[in-house]
């Protein structure tokens, strides 16, 4: 079955479709052996990732589609992509869209904001038209080769204009055709709520550590109505405060050997990137 079909199985289940974040293509494999279903590319992880830099804008299109096709090809579970804005206006869009299908991913997230654009829980960010938004889904629809291919219409109007406007976009995005309306930033359980009574296509929530909106459980999520939750920056706080910790110990005892029971060892290692797969191809085909 298409990876696009499965993710369109996955967000009409009655269970919500729990996406962990993942800043680079080994954090999609581990996020896949550990039994999750889909991952989730997110574009705040491949800019500290790719460049150590803030989720400012700062990627192109060609370098964020590099990461989705090497997210596609890591793992055989659905891949969500962060598209950002889209990377230009609406006609910018439909070349985005075709080259994150050809890519492999499952679906793409398209934003509201004014590029450059900023993570959605930073403050600061400023959106588009309405207009400018629907027109730039309806090119997205009309772009996508395979009809299963995935649009989540993502609003940032929250945070500056509030709650009302923040719904009546995400109805229009809706009407539009958008498959997953994805409110960012939305501030109390009320809202999340509210957000989820008035739209009537699969809902996605952002579990972001320390952002704008309640951490809550899975469970809660689901019940609140949500479809898809995604965790995108939780791998990527992981990591980085683990390197501290590897970094701290290597200068303080001059030696990695008292850290070793925090790493995953050698034959793990080789068996999450699959080392043991290209052995047998080069058993069957390589010839001297």
């Amino acid at each position: 079955m298409k990876k696009t079909t499965v993710l369109r199985q996955l967000l009409n289940d009655k269970e919500i479709l729990v996406a962990p974040g993942a800043h680079d293509a080994l954090t999609a494999r581990v996020i896949e052996k550990s039994g999750f279903k889909a991952v989730y590319m997110t574009g705040y992880g491949q800019a500290a990732s790719v460049l150590g830099k803030p989720d400012i804008g700062l990627l192109s299109m060609t370098e964020m589609l590099d990461r989705a096709r090497k997210f596609a090809s890591a793992v055989d579970v659905p891949v969500i992509a962060d598209g950002d804005t889209g990377f230009g206006n609406a006609i910018t869009v439909m070349r985005t869209v075709e080259e994150y299908e050809a890519a492999g991913v499952a679906a793409i997230q398209l934003e509201d904001q004014v590029a450059p654009k900023r993570c959605g829980h930073m403050l600061g960010r400023k959106v588009v038209s309405l207009e400018e938004m629907v027109g730039k889904i309806e090119a997205a629809k009309a772009a996508r080769k395979d009809p299963d291919f995935v649009i989540i219409a993502r609003t940032d109007a929250r945070t500056v204009f509030g709650i009302d406007e923040a719904i009546r976009r995400a109805k229009a995005y809706e009407a539009a055709g958008a498959d997953v309306i994805f409110v960012e930033s939305v501030e109390n359980e009320e809202e999340m709520k509210r957000v989820n009574e008035e739209l009537k296509v699969p809902t996605l929530a952002n579990m972001v550590e320390g952002g704008r909106t309640p951490l809550l459980t899975n469970k809660e999520l689901e019940d609140l109505g949500y479809n898809l939750v995604i965790y995108p920056t939780a791998s990527t706080y992981v990591v980085a405060k683990a390197m501290f910790e590897l970094m701290d110990a290597l200068k303080a005892d001059g030696t990695t050997a008292k850290s070793i029971d925090k790493m995953i060892t050698f034959p793990e290692f080789n068996d999450l990137v699959g080392l043991g797969e290209y052995a047998k191809l080069e058993e069957k085909f390589v010839r001297e």
